[in-house]
């Protein structure tokens, strides 16, 4: 699974990476601890609204900041998302919650690795996964969820929420955990996830079939982070055994 992350870099940074055109929204900042029900950037594909769509200048990538734990359109109220903050990629064109979204709203979350926590008999012990200095993409959905609390005209009626997709983790990480996030690789597998146009279920699963092996390594962290309520850049920091 996935439960914290780090993204720490400036948007300049993730725009530049992912060839974002469009940049929205205030930015939450960096987090070396990015725990659910706080918010994050995504990036993601829009297409033009119907009203106004003359004066559309088409399908553009853009930087959102969004709420991590998916809330559907027809949730009740956002607690829904606490319990989806990952989804398994074997099932998300299948489950009620998840499948609308992977048809038409998928999304990339930027992170600069996330935390694990390995089973021993002396407990639980933490590491960071990572690609040496790169930049990842974890594979994810997203939704727009009215919140039924606010006047139809107020500009903060529609909450934006996202959950990470993970599968069966490789066998150079199934000591730390069984699964892992789904990493999209730089190029087509990245056009091809964040493409709005591309609406058939059978082709989003073709899509995460051919994502490759991720090739993290993992590093042993401090205890530290198993606080959400700490925040600092030496939590990625490699400790000794």
């Amino acid at each position: 699974m996935c439960g914290r992350y780090s993204v720490a870099r400036p948007d300049e940074d993730v725009a530049r990476e992912f060839d974002v055109k469009v940049v929205a929204d205030e930015s939450p900042g960096p987090s070396w601890n990015v725990a659910p029900t706080q918010s994050a950037r995504v990036v993601l594909e829009r297409l033009p609204s119907k009203r106004g769509a003359e004066d559309a200048e088409g399908v553009q990538r853009m930087l959102r900041t969004a709420r991590w734990g998916l809330v559907p359109s027809w949730a009740k109220d956002l607690k829904v998302g606490n319990r989806l903050i990952n989804a398994r990629s074997e099932t998300i064109t299948e489950k009620p919650a998840f499948k609308a979204a992977a048809a038409r709203r998928r999304c990339l979350v930027p992170a600069d690795g996330y935390y694990e926590w390995q089973n021993t008999e002396q407990g639980k012990v933490p590491y960071f996964l990572h690609r040496d200095d790169e930049l990842l993409a974890f594979a994810g959905l997203y939704e727009l969820w009215p919140d039924p609390d606010r006047d139809e005209d107020d500009p903060d009626r529609w909450l934006w929420s996202y959950t990470i997709l993970t599968h069966p983790a490789p066998d150079a990480l199934g000591h730390v955990h069984d699964r892992s996030p789904v990493l999209v690789p730089p190029g087509g597998l990245r056009d091809g996830w964040l493409n709005p146009e591309l609406t058939d279920p059978a082709k989003v699963r073709e899509l995460l079939a051919a994502m490759p092996e991720p090739g993290l390594q993992p590093r042993r962290v401090s205890n530290a982070v198993n606080s959400p309520k700490n925040n600092t850049p030496d939590l990625v920091a490699p400790v000794s055994d």
